[in-house]
């Protein structure tokens, strides 16, 4: 912006740092002084995040912002709106009766009724979301979303890439866990069926492009002819050099892989399961810090399955039931944020899993693959990256990936 004004002759000066941008040189001052606000930002952002992530280990933290039918009191608590908890009670029963989320929105834009965010844009989508918020039973999921450490802090949907916090009983609710289990239920179930008209395919939402990183689409000849190409191909040829692969081409493609695999089972797998289990084994060998959490974990857990079982029996109140198991969830939470400080790779557990899982599918299938088993690829390929035309990157569940070259022919 600086450079636009100083381009159309208009000149800017700062008070504070009695600086202008008349002289050539104040250029260099200012993308100093920009570059030193822009740092005190990123602190102020990551000093304020770890806030909120001891706030919501602690079970303390609830929301920055009220959903519809609520209203934020003393900065952090929740308070019910009565006349916009009719809406939400209203938008409840009118989806458990039967009418879609199309329907609702659209009634609720005839009446004039404001989102949340104060305008009266409401979509199915939205609706869809208002209706699989857990606030409306009193309960909060922390971190529903979250932001790379790295400037720009673009947010994007967490899907486990982020630790996530579920307290329960956090503020008064509008919905009955039933009313609401029940909506839960029957959004999944017209999910499925929305699935099954579209058609789902082996290879939807796992083959990238390994050029740009864009999913590919699914395009069907007139011929009957099936072909998977890079999105950002179909829309501009020349922004991706990615185009068409046959899909008989993949197929082929993960036969050959997996019979390499099923031969070679002992040298590729087998060796990386027992790197990583001794890499595990080295982080926590000899150190009695992380034996003492692991078994205050396991006590915590029994207590938490014996609690259960008690309430199930009737023994005790649902009102002590849910403190108590409060009580034992915030001390699991906070055994295993130490664990991961002291493990420094909270992955790698999931990770040697992942792997052995993989590799037991490969010893207990088949021993020669002669056509395309849409089981099997489901259960063994994470993702699918076209590095060429005439090159494919098989991801493997636990990290392991496998190059093939494409060959001609049909699946």
């Amino acid at each position: 912006v600086l450079r636009e004004l100083t381009a159309l002759g208009v000149s800017i000066y700062f008070e504070k740092e009695n600086i202008g941008t008349e002289a050539l040189t104040t250029e260099m001052m200012v993308s100093v002084y920009s570059a030193l606000a822009q740092e005190e930002s990123v602190s102020i952002s990551q000093n304020q995040r770890i806030s909120y992530q001891r706030r919501m280990e602690r079970g303390e933290f609830i929301t920055c912002f009220a959903p519809l039918g609520y209203r934020i009191v003393n900065g952090k608590n929740l308070e019910i709106v009565p006349e916009e908890a009719e809406i939400v009670r209203w938008m409840f029963e009118s989806y458990l009766s039967g009418h879609g989320t199309e329907w609702i929105s659209e009634e609720l834009r005839k009446k004039g009724v404001p989102t949340s965010s104060g305008r009266g844009d409401w979509r199915p989508a939205t609706v869809q979301k208002l209706l699989s918020n857990e606030k409306y039973i009193g309960d909060t999921l922390c971190r529903k979303t979250y932001s790379m450490n790295a400037f720009p802090f673009v947010r994007k949907p967490n899907k486990g890439a982020a630790e996530q916090y579920y307290i329960e009983n956090t503020h008064p609710a509008i919905i009955s866990r039933d009313d609401f289990a029940r909506a839960q239920r029957l959004m999944g179930l017209r999910a499925y069926r929305l699935k099954s008209k579209q058609g789902i395919y082996p290879l939807t939402k796992k083959m990238i492009c390994g050029q740009c990183g864009t999913t590919f689409v699914r395009k069907k000849s007139k011929n009957g002819f099936v072909t998977w190409s890079c999105l950002t191909h179909v829309r501009n040829a020349s922004a991706c050099p990615v185009g068409r692969i046959p899909e008989s081409k993949i197929y082929a493609a993960f036969v050959t892989l997996y019979n390499r695999l099923k031969q070679n089972i002992e040298t590729v797998l087998q060796p990386a399961v027992s790197q990583l289990n001794d890499l595990n084994a080295a982080l926590q060998r000899g150190n009695p810090e992380m034996l003492a959490i692991n078994r205050a974990i396991a006590e915590a857990t029994e207590r938490s399955y014996k609690v259960t079982k008690i309430r199930t029996a009737g023994l005790i109140d649902e009102e002590a039931y849910n403190r108590q198991l409060r009580e034992i969830n915030t001390q699991i939470t906070e055994l295993r944020r130490e664990r991961r400080i002291i493990l420094k790779n909270q992955d790698i557990e999931d990770l040697i899993e992942s792997l052995i899982r993989t590799m037991r599918t490969v010893k207990t299938g088949p021993d020669k693959l002669e056509n395309f088993d849409e089981n099997l690829f489901a259960c063994l390929v994470e993702s699918v990256a076209a590095v060429s035309e005439t090159c494919l990157r098989f991801r493997l569940y636990g990290g392991i990936e496998l190059t093939e070259q494409l060959r001609e022919g049909r699946i």
